[in-house]
Order: C-alpha cells, then sequence, then structure tokens
C-alpha cells in the first residue's frame, strides 16, 4: 500500500518513538499543552523527556498500519508561546501517533474508562481521551496516556 498523507491543524508531542496528536479549536490550548508536557521532563512516571514533534500543522502519514506525525519544513522546531513568540525547540524523529488528546470534548466522566473512543485517521484507528487542556495535571495525564495507550497501537 503506497503511503498517504494530510496536513491536519493539531499539535503533537511525542515520547521515545509514539506520539499524540493534541487536537482543538483555535485558542484550545494545543501549543500551551505542549509547552507543559516539554517541561515535565524525567519523572517516575515519565521516564523519558517528552519532545515536540509540530506545533499548528502536523503531516501525518499512512505507513502500512501505523500513523506517522512529522512537521511541514517551514515550521519545524518552533513552537508558539503565547504572549511571548515563537520559539524554537529541539526535534527528534517522525513518530507514531498512538493517541488523540481531544481538548474541544468534555472530559470523560469515567474514572476508570475500559475502552477509549477511536477516530479513523487515514484508515488507522486511533484511541481518543478527552482532555481538559488547562488544568493542573492535565500535562502529566497526556504522557502517563501515551504509554498506556500506546502499547496496544505499536506495531
Amino acid at each position: 500500500m503506497a503511503a498517504r498523507s494530510e496536513t491536519v491543524h493539531a499539535t503533537c508531542i511525542a515520547l521515545g518513538d509514539r506520539a499524540v496528536l493534541l487536537r482543538g479549536r483555535s485558542g484550545s490550548g494545543k501549543s500551551d499543552l505542549a509547552l507543559r508536557c516539554l517541561a515535565v521532563g524525567v519523572t517516575p512516571l515519565t521516564p523519558a523527556p517528552a519532545r515536540l514533534v509540530a506545533d499548528d500543522r502536523v503531516v501525518l502519514t499512512r505507513d502500512g498500519a501505523r500513523l506517522m506525525a512529522t512537521p511541514p519544513a517551514s515550521i519545524a522546531g518552533l513552537l508558539e508561546v503565547r504572549g511571548v513568540g515563537i520559539v524554537s525547540v529541539p526535534l527528534g524523529p517522525p513518530s507514531q501517533v498512538v493517541l488523540i488528546a481531544d481538548l474541544d470534548s468534555e472530559a470523560p466522566s469515567d474514572r476508570l474508562p475500559d475502552v477509549l473512543p477511536r477516530c479513523d485517521i487515514l484508515g488507522v484507528e486511533v484511541p481518543v481521551l478527552a482532555v481538559e487542556p488547562f488544568h493542573v495535571a492535565s500535562a502529566l495525564k497526556v504522557l502517563i496516556a501515551i504509554d498506556i495507550y500506546g502499547v496496544a497501537s505499536l506495531p
């Protein structure tokens, strides 16, 4: 199967080679949440630091059964810090999208959800986690969720 791709309005961060797509309307907090995820660093719950894949626009490509994320060349390594400006941040290699954090949905009412809803992107089913973008623990929750939900998504 030939690779298919599309560019979406979103932000993407990764832990290792697994990534989360931060999805929401303009001004919903995608870049802010990404900034806070990058600042978490290494903890007992996040043994590797997060890194930016892309901010504002993300190129998604289907590679077999995987959904891969890369930045558009024109904005690679750039992150908007609202009220400050555009800052440069280190980038790593393309990453597999294993989770979508939906910033526009209501946060789940289930304390311990059994199954997350899924979204089809380029024929790849990706779990969707509703996230309150400005909640104090949201960055850490997103990073933990990459590990929890990402394991099942790996080929």
